[in-house]
Formats: structure tokens, sequence, C-alpha cells
């Protein structure tokens, strides 16, 4: 794989080691840089080598503290335009507040196109990212976003695992397009759990699972696990409905508070996730299964950098 010198991967404190992964695939050295914070809280950022006129990509998913993390990714895109970088790509494999992309009660913010403003203007010319929880949201960018997603990753992880009539479970209407597009990958039907959010809290409640599916190994999809209520409703309801097994997926695993506890005394018999968040407090985990998405990130940043198409990425595959 030949790169121009030119090519630059840096990240800050949320994620060095989807960072380093991406650099080994790249076969390129690990950009560095001293991020930290002072005593009184600041954070600062410095290059500790030339990127005048740099192709620079700095990987940095909204991991928690998710406002420290978009704030370092702020402050690493206004260094690199101050030291002359020929382009900035802002890499967030996972897009904080992406879930607050409307305004669907009164007085409350559309944060995902507050975060949009401030990546643009502090500098980045390109946002790199993966499975957003709407896409609406490329929208929301007056600068190229391209989205990629960890799709394939899981088509080829089911499809090695030859489950017993598996059926792909949509876990919320607002999901099934893309719950859609695995079970036809995988040839197989779906289904769709009918659920409401009573309030602002983390807690769903499951009413209805349209779609035959007794008898049948489930493989329940969502683009992200936070507290795992959402999915542990889900997994009771469908075991409810006579489904054999339940398998999961989700692109982003945020597993915030004792997510990770929590799933591994519940029902689902394996849940799928991808590096797109630190791996850390999830490691130990025996139901957790992680797939690596720097393969992925990795090659759309040679294809950006060379000027080549993203999207042929997913139809090679």
């Amino acid at each position: 794989m030949v790169i121009s010198d030119e090519l630059r991967v840096f990240t800050g404190n949320a994620h060095p080691e989807l960072a380093k992964s991406v650099c080994n695939y790249l076969n390129i050295p690990f950009g560095q840089a001293k991020v930290f914070k002072f005593s009184n809280g600041n954070s600062f950022v410095q290059y500790e080598e030339n990127i005048r006129e740099r192709d620079v990509f700095i990987v940095q998913p909204a991991a928690d503290p998710v406002n420290d993390s978009i704030m370092e990714l702020l402050i690493m895109i206004d260094a690199a335009k101050r030291a002359s970088a020929r382009r900035i790509t802002a890499v967030m494999p996972y897009y904080g507040y992406g879930r607050t992309d409307k305004k669907d009660q009164p007085r409350v913010p559309i944060t995902a196109k507050l975060i949009a403003d401030l990546l643009t203007v502090a500098g980045a010319q390109r946002l790199l990212t993966v499975d957003l929880h709407a896409g609406q949201i490329q929208g929301f960018f007056n600068i190229p976003v391209d989205e990629l997603t960890a799709l394939n990753l899981f088509v080829r992880y089911f499809h090695e695992k030859e489950l017993v009539d598996p059926v792909v479970v949509a876990v919320d209407i607002g999901i099934s397009k893309r719950a859609r597009n695995m079970a036809e990958r995988l040839n197989l039907p779906l289904a769709i759990i009918e659920k409401r959010r009573m309030d602002n809290s983390d807690t769903a409640h499951s009413f209805n699972i349209i779609g035959e599916v007794a008898g049948r190994t489930a493989i329940a999809f969502d683009d992200e696990i936070s507290t795992g209520g959402s999915l542990i409703t889900a997994t009771d309801a469908l075991l409810e409905a006579g489904v054999r097994e339940v398998y999961a997926c989700s692109t982003h695993g945020v597993l915030a508070r004792s997510a990770a506890e929590t799933i591994e005394q519940s029902a689902v018999k394996e849940i799928v996730l991808t590096d797109t968040l630190p791996t850390t407090h999830h490691s130990d985990s025996t139901k957790i299964h992680s797939l690596s998405i720097a393969p992925t990130l990795g090659e759309a940043i040679r294809r950006i950098h060379l000027g080549e198409s993203v999207g042929a990425i997913f139809l090679e595959d």
C-alpha cells in the first residue's frame, strides 16, 4: 500500500487504540501530539511534528466523557488550522449528540446541528463518521460528510456463524431500514419491534412484534446500545414470542453506567459491537464480542487522501 508522506493521522485521549490500529492498517507512523489538561481544567494541544501543507486526519469519537472528547477535537482542529495543515478531516467514528437531531419538544435544542457548526467553525473541512443515528445529520454540514457503515462486518460475522433458522429483528421502527438492508444481505426475513419511549429517560417499552419470529433465532439490530435497557426489553419480548435464542449487533457500544453488567445477566446470547468507542469497559464480558472498525476507517482515509471513491469500499466488499 503506497501512501504519500503528506498523510498524517492524530488522536486525542478519547480512543488512541483505534487511531493506532488505523495507522497500522495504513502502515504509517502514529502522529505525535500532546493533548492534556492543565490543573485548571483547560485542555492543551500541541502537534509535535510539522504538519504544514499536510493532509491531517484527527481520530476522535465522542467517547465518555463526551464533552471533553468533543472539546479536545475542536481544539485539535483549531491547532491544525493554525499550523497551516492543507486539509483537516475530523474522524468521529461515533458522532456525539446524534440522538438530539430534531426539535421534538418545546424549548429543546438540536445539539447534533450545534456540533456540526462547531466542527466547521473550528476548521474541519471534512467529516468521516460511522453509522449516524439519523441520516439527515449529514445535511447539518456545509462540508463533505463520508458516512461509513459497519453493516458489512455484521453480515460477514453472522454469515459465518450459521445460526439455526435466523431472523433479523429491528429493535425500533426508526432502525428498520438498516435492519432490512442487513436482512437482504443475509437473505433472511425481517421483523420489527414497535416500542414507545414514554419520557426523556433511557427506559423504552416494547409493545408489539411485527413479523414471524416463533421458533427462530433472532438477530436484534440497533445502531447503538447505551444502558442496554431497550435491548433487554426487546430480548424479553422476543423470547416471550417464542424465539429460540437472541443474538444482537450494534455499531456503537456506548454501554453507559452498569450496562455491561446488566447485559451479562440478561437472557441475550451474544452481542456483537464494533470498536468505534473504547472496549476496555466490557473487555471481560463473556457475552460481548467486538469487531474492529479500523480497517474500514483506514481504507476510507486512504481513499480520501488519494482522491478515490469511498462508496466503492462497500460495493467491492
